[in-house]
């Protein structure tokens, strides 16, 4: 069998990573695929290794903005998928315009589901657009042949909106690169630490109104109030009106940068050096479909407090202490918790970093190449 894969919309972030992991990890013979052809743009395709099973498809439409693409899309991706043989398509992006029969596409975008979180942005263009992407998903999910999720609350939430699909549905999260995989390390007593040498709490995400970095600084606030010697970092690029309200808390609390600090965005490539140089891992987001930070900072072995909401509870089991987090006395709390107890925090990133194992690139390849082979078989019969 042939796999066709639309990567036309696929262009940077975890988009990209997934679709190069996933086919760096796959076993195509083993699910009776005998090549993999994929549409996309110039730039997605150089990361993608060159492989005997795999042809890259570049085409002028594909290099260019969203209308040339959905041009592509509607009125030509069809017939070249006929052409090249293809027995089913794959479209990780969400949305698709084809006609072409069977195809799977992947839910990765919780944001346009979630009324509550995505109203966070208030009537903007960026509200706008999520809704416009509920609409095209909904109704791509609904003409699939199958549907991958990456996390039942994912599935549950999507669902409320679309009602019943027609095709099957499965859960494949995503894996973890192999790189920040590092065994708990010996758990110090706060008394341990100074002003010189504070304990260090790391966020790791975009600054975003529902990633709610601000609070999480007023929480950390109240605590050095009490005379915890603790400082956080918080890395990631940011949403404008998002990062004004989190450099307002960050003037108010600590304008000398003294133990509230924003690095600003750091590159993927050197993400483990972060989580390796901390001590506790915070995470504060309110709307997650697979949170991939939350699965980095469980596999590098570090004690974790966790947002309560979305698939959080789902991916974290009880390897966490768990708050609201538009609640900084909520958040204070979990994060007083671990820093008063070495044993607990021992306790719970040893149980993270078990549980991180599960997530690998060769399940998710696997589970996703058996999930098409299935539904191409069954439309072929």
């Amino acid at each position: 069998m042939i796999i066709g894969i639309d990567a036309s919309n696929i262009r940077s972030g975890g988009g990209v990573t997934h679709l190069v992991e996933l086919l760096n990890a796959g076993e195509f013979g083993e699910n009776n695929f005998s090549k993999v052809i994929i549409w996309g743009g110039k730039d997605t395709l150089e990361k993608i290794a060159d492989s005997p099973y795999i042809e890259k498809i570049n085409l002028p439409l594909l290099n260019k903005s969203l209308p040339y693409r959905i041009f592509w899309q509607v009125f030509l991706f069809s017939a070249a998928a006929k052409k090249m043989g293809c027995d089913i398509l794959f479209v990780p992006g969400g949305s698709f315009a084809t006609h072409f029969r069977p195809l799977v596409t992947i839910s990765q975008n919780l944001l346009p589901f979630e009324s509550k979180e995505l109203f966070r942005f208030g009537w903007s263009s960026k509200t706008i657009k999520l809704l416009l992407l509920r609409y095209t998903q909904t109704r791509s999910f609904k003409r699939a042949s199958g549907v991958i999720f990456l996390t039942k609350h994912a599935e549950n939430i999507v669902r409320k909106i679309t009602g019943a699909l027609s095709g099957p549905t499965a859960i494949i999260p995503h894996g973890l690169d192999t790189r920040f995989f590092s065994a708990p390390k010996a758990q110090k007593r706060i008394n341990q630490y100074s002003e010189k040498n504070p304990l260090r709490i790391l966020y790791v995400s975009i600054v975003d109104v529902y990633k709610h970095q601000w609070r999480v600084a007023d929480a950390v606030a109240q605590l050095r109030a009490q005379g915890f010697p603790i400082c956080l970092d918080l890395v990631g690029p940011a949403y404008s009106p998002a990062l004004k309200r989190l450099q307002a808390t960050l003037e108010k609390e600590d304008p000398a940068a003294e133990y509230l600090k924003y690095l600003g965005p750091v590159s993927y490539r050197e993400l483990h050096k972060h989580y390796a140089s901390s001590d506790i891992f915070i995470f504060a987001s309110s709307c997650e479909n697979l949170p991939n930070i939350l699965l980095e900072a469980m596999a590098s072995g570090l004690p974790i407090a966790c947002s309560k909401l979305g698939p959080m509870p789902e991916v974290l089991s009880d390897a966490g202490l768990y708050f609201d987090p538009e609640s900084p006395i909520s958040i204070a709390e979990a994060l007083r918790q671990l820093i008063d107890s070495p044993e607990l925090r021992f306790e719970k990133a040893k149980k993270a970093y078990e549980l991180a194992q599960q997530y690998s690139w060769e399940r998710c390849a696997r589970e996703t190449f058996q999930f098409l082979s299935g539904i191409a078989r069954e439309k072929s019969a």
